[in-house]
């Protein structure tokens, strides 16, 4: 039986769920999104194999391009849900209420699961990165030495969440400005290289012409379907981790407004990040250098042909700041969905508990800093591949709660669609776009990543690695989700809602409520 909607869940007032209300202003809101998707790091770990894929050529462009469409109508689902129901919950609330507590439970776990797989990658490029910044080279390839410092970073970065949101802000705008800074740089010194000198990079004894960059590299319809598709396989990871600004919705100025704006201006200046320096790096150095130092194409001869001696130093910095700030960026949303699950009863109790002085959900901060460095122990110590391929089963997770979030959307707000053209096609059309096209891209991987051919490691138990983790972490999911349903039983008989009508209305206010959707 379906119940009427009311949208008034939290608005961040003080004393209502114990955050801090207004701590953080719309600025640092985006700088928190958009350091979450670490855009250095991403571009050095992905371009190259973007590049790599068959087909793709000069079209790199062109996929960063299409993999933003359905980003922004998720961002746009997460802005009108927020209006609704502004809880650092985010997916886990929104779900729970348009789709049902099952369903709701499963996006939570999808954003916890995807958070503390890829602390373990983030942890180990802060660690090989650490070593490379002074030059120690044999120490950066050392597993040991670089999972010690990885540990560290782990550490030092769920001190800063657990010591406040303030703190957490500031050190994202000091390692976001250098990161920016940096690519910038990067991209304007290979684009006027290229058009002044034609530059040709030696890379062992094979040699690398630049080009100077044409139209067609942002034309989608250059390419085939096929190689359009694998090419945003690997196009969505880079842009995951915007919703962390969402996330912190009940600790920002005008919380029901402005972390859905600002999820929309993330993903605007990611698109244009990605878009400049993927020309510049392609223009300088041709896909042929890309693919071949696919792993990381900074790393790869790109940053020290581009920027000379000491100044390629900047671009270790930048990749640097950038996996040290989604390492933190990623414990931040990951300790408040699961606070939010115990504060609404679907998770135990002791995780909803907050630092009296900090206003920080402490208990949920720090068991996920301790699963993270458990997650990066035993899948470091299994196999670089394994390591590569658990990054790619990320992309199950991604897809998963993305495309629930911009369903729940549209099902959540289904009475409001046909009252104007603009709710219809922004709350209900392009939310839904972005959840097809997000289940289009979960099915594809499903059928790529099985073939142990498509894989960096051996199959486990007959399934291709990225299958067996991604897969099988939501499937753990689901059985956990009906143990659950014992012990949690007020949770999981919620019925159903429909939005307020008032809440597509200019000047609502979301008002104040307990934190378990009673107003």
């Amino acid at each position: 039986m379906e119940g009427l909607a009311t949208a008034t869940t939290s608005s961040g007032q003080p004393g209502q769920k114990g955050l801090k209300p207004n701590a953080i202003s719309f600025i640092s809101n985006v700088v928190i999104g958009v350091a979450s998707t670490a855009p250095a790091y991403s571009l050095a770990a992905v371009l190259g194999f973007i590049t790599l894929t068959g087909g793709v050529g000069f079209a790199g462009p062109a996929i960063m391009l299409v993999a933003f469409i359905p980003m922004l109508c998720i961002a746009l689902a997460y802005n009108y849900m927020n209006r609704a129901d502004p809880d650092c919950g985010t997916t886990f609330s929104w779900v729970t209420r348009a789709m049902g507590p099952s369903l709701g439970w499963m996006g939570g776990w999808a954003i916890v699961v995807a958070d503390i797989i890829v602390m373990a990658n983030l942890a180990q490029i802060a660690g090989v990165y650490s070593f490379q910044l002074f030059g120690l080279t044999s120490a950066a390839a050392s597993t040991l030495d670089t999972t010690i410092v990885g540990i560290v970073w782990i550490i030092v970065m769920t001190w800063i969440c657990w010591r406040g949101i303030e703190l957490s802000a500031r050190t994202q705008q000091f390692l976001l400005g250098m990161e920016f800074v940096t690519l910038v740089i990067f991209s304007v010194v290979a684009l006027i290289t290229v058009y002044v000198n034609h530059p040709i990079t030696l890379v062992g004894h094979t040699a690398y012409h630049s080009v100077e960059p044409q139209a067609s590299w942002f034309n989608p319809f250059s390419i085939g379907l096929t190689p359009l598709i694998n090419g945003m396989l690997l196009a969505v990871f880079i842009y995951w981790g915007w919703d962390t600004c969402v996330t912190v919705n009940e600790e920002t100025e005008d919380a029901g407004r402005a972390p859905g704006r600002a999820a929309i201006v993330s993903t605007l200046m990611l698109v244009a990040i990605y878009l400049v320096v993927t020309t510049a790096a392609q223009a300088y150095g041709s896909p042929g250098l890309l693919s071949a130092n696919a792993n990381d194409i900074f790393a790869g001869g790109l940053a020290h042909s581009v920027l000379g001696s000491p100044l390629d130093k900047l671009m270790i910095i930048a990749v640097l700041s950038s996996a040290s700030a989604s390492t933190q960026t990623t414990i931040l949303p990951t300790a408040r969905t699961t606070f939010s699950m115990a504060r609404q009863r679907a998770f135990p109790n002791a995780l909803a508990h907050i630092h009296q002085r900090f206003q920080t959900p402490d208990v949920s901060t720090i068991l996920m800093g301790a699963l993270s460095i458990l997650w990066y122990v035993g899948i470091v110590n299994v196999s670089s591949n394994v390591l590569g391929d658990s990054i790619t089963a990320i992309g199950f997770a991604i897809a998963f709660y993305y495309g629930l979030t911009g369903y729940a959307c549209a099902i959540y707000f289904r009475r409001e669609l046909l009252k104007s053209a603009k709710n219809f096609f922004y709350v209900g059309v392009l939310p839904v776009l972005g959840g097809a096209i997000l289940t289009g891209i979960f099915i594809k991987a499903l059928i790529f990543y099985q073939n142990a051919n498509n894989d960096l490691s051996k199959p486990i138990l007959g399934i291709g690695t990225p299958v067996f983790i991604g897969i099988g972490s939501l499937l753990l999911g689901v059985v956990l989700m009906l143990i659950a349903r014992f012990p949690y039983r007020e949770f999981f008989s919620r019925k159903l809602e429909v939005a307020d009508p008032a809440v597509l209305l200019d000047g609502y206010v979301t008002p104040a409520t307990d934190g378990a959707g009673r107003s």
